[in-house]
């Protein structure tokens, strides 16, 4: 028999699996570093905060309006296919954005735009990649998919902004968002090299149709949505603020670039130790616990709205980061074993799409309504926001009754009707 802990770490045996992560582990840490870079970048061109927020606005609101399409073609053409496109498009805008800047300040409608055609990529990538990581392991091997994948997306969060920070100073900003581009070569090679076949798509009608059906099981499925529904306003009033608030605030009180990198490699480095206790843990009610979990996901916006020291400030992100990888895993093994397979890429653009449907507006306002108050105020009100809200969520049955399951639930026989079923009745 097996020893507990090699088996934990038998999923990184699979090849496809082990090809994809490296892929994906690449460009993630780009993707983390230029987050660092493209603030400080806006900010050093004399951009001002509501500049900023604008930025960011810019790049998540393609999300919105395109997610729940990215969703059926997820499902309706082959997932590597349609990654493939989108990591070339968002290498292109993250290059070209890098060109901007050091070309000088560059034209803010022109970054905005380059700014949107990064975030149209990451919409069309992300349904897919939700629905492929479970075509490459077999159900009995999701959570431990699930949690590497977190993994990695918390080492890039440690090292990416550590590393960034280290650039910006030494080089320059658009040096570290020329990197981002290249990281995505890695990804676009391992995605070429994978041998997964593409499953039987069954029979399609039209797009419309098909974006119906998935709508259909993710209303039918209340854990789902209500979780969704929470996270719609803790982007918008309490982590839209934090990634604003959080970089004007190390500017202005603690120092600068530096100390942003430090912050979030903080984020980064509770993420990895969140992974690493949810590799061989697994809870019979898992968003029970992954929803009390989320309680401190508040706790950096705390301390920087207190204006607590840094060593503070930090521990407060270790904690939200090691919250982001219990909820992440638990969150994604309990949709990958309970929602159909050929309606995994739009279930999960419903998901996303309600997530992030209103942080643009919490971008595009932290900024300005932090000018007409005070960054503090900005930042309790998310606080205050996320611990009901949990409270909340935690006496609903919907997420109290949901228990672990090993293998992937019939969904004839769980708590919603499957995508052909509920088509037929349309």
């Amino acid at each position: 028999m097996a020893h507990p802990i090699g088996a934990r770490f038998a999923v990184l045996r699979l090849r496809d699996f082990r090809i994809f992560v490296a892929g994906h582990a690449t460009s993630t840490l780009g993707t983390l570093m230029a987050g660092v870079a493209l603030v400080f970048a806006v900010l050093d061109s004399g951009g001002s905060p509501a500049t900023l927020s604008y930025v960011l606005a810019a790049r998540i609101v393609p999300m919105v309006l395109v997610l729940p399409v990215a969703g059926v073609l997820g499902d309706r053409l082959p997932r590597r296919f349609v990654m493939l496109s989108a990591d070339c498009l968002r290498a292109a805008a993250q290059a070209a954005i890098a060109v901007l800047f050091f070309a000088g300040d560059p034209d803010l409608w022109l970054l905005l735009a380059l700014a949107a055609l990064s975030g149209l990529g990451e919409a069309i990538f992300r349904p897919s990649f939700d629905g492929l990581v479970p075509q490459l392991v077999p159900a009995d091997r999701r959570h431990e998919a699930n949690t590497f994948v977190g993994l990695v997306a918390s080492t890039a969060t440690v090292a990416g902004p550590a590393l960034a920070a280290v650039l910006v100073v030494v080089t320059s900003p658009a040096t570290v968002l020329l990197i981002d581009a290249i990281t995505y070569v890695p990804s676009i090679l391992a995605l070429l090299w994978l041998r997964v076949p593409d499953p039987d798509r069954a029979d399609r009608t039209s797009m419309l149709r098909d974006m119906r059906e998935g709508w259909r099981l993710f209303a039918a499925l209340p854990w789902l949505w209500t979780i969704t529904l929470q996270f719609t306003l803790f982007n918008l009033l309490l982590w839209a603020p934090y990634l604003v608030l959080g970089p004007i605030s190390a500017d202005r009180f603690y120092g600068g670039a530096a100390a942003w990198g430090t912050i979030s490699a903080g984020y980064g480095a509770g993420a990895i130790l969140g992974g690493l206790a949810v590799l061989a843990w697994k809870p019979s009610r898992p968003l029970l616990v992954a929803t009390a979990a989320t309680i401190l996901w508040a706790a950096p916006s705390a301390a920087l709205a207190a204006q607590a020291p840094l060593i503070l400030v930090c521990a407060g992100a270790l904690l939200a980061g090691i919250v982001s990888a219990i909820f992440g895993t638990l969150w994604m093994t309990t949709i990958h074993q309970r929602v159909p397979a050929e309606a995994m890429s739009r279930v999960n653009s419903y998901v996303v799409f309600g997530s992030f449907s209103v942080g643009p507006i919490g971008l595009a306002l932290a900024g300005p309504a932090a000018t007409a108050t005070s960054i503090p105020t900005i930042l309790t009100i998310g606080v205050t926001w996320q611990i009901i809200s949990a409270s909340l969520l935690l006496a609903l049955p919907a997420i109290r009754g949901v228990r672990r399951t090993e293998t992937a639930v019939d969904p004839a026989a769980a708590d919603a009707p499957s995508p052909a079923r509920s088509g037929a009745n349309a």
